[in-house]
């Protein structure tokens, strides 16, 4: 455990705190007007490895040799200018801080942090941090990395979960949700979507699947892995054999065949790391997902054909009445899935370049 602390003063800003991994959809903006919840679970913090935040260059600005020295291999309009590290907590994580008015950038419905860090350290007056809450934004306080440093409070050995202690806690991502939109004169108002986290890991995914398609058709597993990938799959890869095989690899499930080219794996809430298969999948690129998110792939809830009645048996699973479905086809955060392309060396081929470049087109045709 971990508290963040004025590289000023050394006055405490934070809770003790445990690292997990920075989810994949730190620095999504979904919709327009949405409500998006806090990002990261109470007592935990996540570090950002790349540049995050203003001053921000445009390509033309930068010298060829910086940007493949931060290994990007394909043009964006523009790259963050500030400093690596940034680290993400809870709003209600935060202590000893107040808002710096003269840089409440945003104001749409809350703070955005377009004009760098809004808070300041109540002792001595230093920024250390931005606070996000603006509409379709994940509601997060991003500290400063040159303005805080990092003491150890508690140093007991707390080993992350096992893949085994994982499957039973059985954390899953539903992939529908009601989403909020800023309340009118008639109250809140809400509607079903495909969830943004599993838009943002699918945006993910899909720039990795399509790296390891060697420009060939992909196939992915029935159900809910075919609704979600197939479509962008079928219009971004020329059509024809021969055919790539995407298959959903992991803790307890089956061990995937020799024949498959791609397994979808999952990577570890708490360390990022991804899960690692044995035997012939081992050449098999691997294709991250993240854990919520892969376990639903693998392991679909089910939903009862009617509703039960009386007390609830051991092992069965209620949804009374059924979750509603979404009226419109499942579309990939286009910003997460751009962000991933243009870091995959894959990218530098003249056909897969064409699909970033033209992603406001596929934005057009629904696939993003």
């Amino acid at each position: 455990m971990f508290v963040f602390v004025c590289v000023g003063c050394g006055a405490e800003l934070t809770n003790p705190l445990s690292r997990v991994a920075l989810p994949a959809h730190a620095h999504q903006k979904y919709g327009n007007g949405i409500q998006l919840p806090v990002l990261m679970e109470s007592g935990t913090f996540a570090v950002d490895s790349e540049p995050w935040g203003p001053p921000w260059r445009r390509w033309e600005e930068i010298h060829p040799d910086e940007v493949v020295a931060r290994g990007i291999y394909a043009p964006v309009f523009a790259l963050s200018d500030g400093a690596p590290g940034s680290i993400v907590i809870a709003p209600g994580d935060v202590r000893g801080t107040r808002l710096i008015p003269e840089r409440a950038g945003g104001y749409c419905c809350g703070l955005d942090g377009a004009d760098g860090p809004n808070m300041a350290c109540e002792e001595c007056g230093l920024p250390v941090a931005s606070r996000i809450d603006d509409c379709s934004l994940w509601q997060a306080v991003w500290l400063a990395p040159n303005s805080v440093r990092r003491l150890l409070v508690d140093c007991a050995d707390s080993a992350p979960l096992s893949w085994a202690e994982l499957l039973e806690e059985g954390k899953r991502t539903p992939p529908f949700e009601p989403i909020a939109t800023w309340g009118s004169r008639l109250g809140p108002n809400h509607f079903w979507s495909w969830s943004p986290q599993w838009e943002a890991a699918v945006g993910r995914a899909l720039a990795h699947l399509l790296a390891a398609s060697q420009g060939r058709p992909v196939t992915v597993p029935d159900g809910l892995s075919q609704e979600v990938f197939q479509r962008a799959l079928d219009a971004l890869l020329p059509a024809g054999p021969p055919t790539r095989r995407a298959v959903l690899a992991g803790p307890e499930t089956p061990v995937p065949n020799a024949d498959a080219d791609i397994v979808l794996v999952p990577t570890h809430p708490q360390t990022g790391e991804t899960w690692i298969p044995a035997g012939p999948a081992t050449t098999a690129y691997p294709v991250p997902v993240p854990f919520g998110v892969w376990l639903w792939l693998a392991f679909p809830k089910p939903h009862l054909p009617v509703p039960a009645s009386g007390g609830m048996p051991d092992g069965v699973l209620r949804d009374d009445p059924p979750a509603p479905r979404p009226r419109y086809l499942f579309r990939a955060d286009p910003d997460a899935f751009q962000h991933t392309l243009v870091r995959l060396p894959a990218v530098r081929s003249p056909w897969l370049r064409e699909i970033p470049e033209n992603l406001t087109q596929h934005m057009r045709a629904g696939l993003f």
